[in-house]
């Protein structure tokens, strides 16, 4: 029988090779090129169609003022709530809904195959079963 390391190595190695860790660090991965997908879409097509709208691609200087020789931005606020907003809507739209449909397609799909096998089932009576019902048939038929 292998024993079990123990320690520092051993630790880390029972670590990295459980399967959230492994999980974990794939959707990191995923994540981050996933967040450039999101980005870009933001970036050039949604930013760009503010700007069409509102005329700027931002609302920094939205309500801008100066206090001294600061410039406060409190339009950067908004900049940012409604780029939260977008990534948001795209995640929601791009990746959500359609992964929810799948998803429901694949429960149709086996719900379809489990009532498909019940049917079959059904279809297939036992050798005994059925001729314990030929027994009783002809025993009603006799006496009636």
């Amino acid at each position: 029988m292998a024993e079990k390391k123990t320690g520092i190595i051993g630790g880390f190695r029972e670590f990295i090779t459980r399967g959230n860790a492994v999980d974990m660090a794939v959707g990191i991965v995923i994540g981050a090129a996933f967040t450039t997908v999101i980005k870009t879409i933001v970036d050039k097509f949604i930013n760009p169609l503010i700007a069409g709208i509102v005329g700027q691609p931002n609302f920094d200087h939205v309500l801008q003022f100066h206090v001294g020789a600061a410039t406060v931005q409190p339009g950067a606020i908004i900049t940012a709530v409604v780029n939260f907003l977008l990534v948001a809507a795209a995640i929601y739209f791009l990746i959500v809904v359609p992964m929810n449909k799948l998803n429901a397609l694949s429960v149709l799909a086996a719900k379809r195959k489990a009532d498909e096998d019940a049917a079959a089932e059904e279809k297939t009576v036992d050798p005994q079963t059925a001729l314990l019902q030929d027994i009783r048939d002809l025993l009603a038929s006799r006496n009636v």
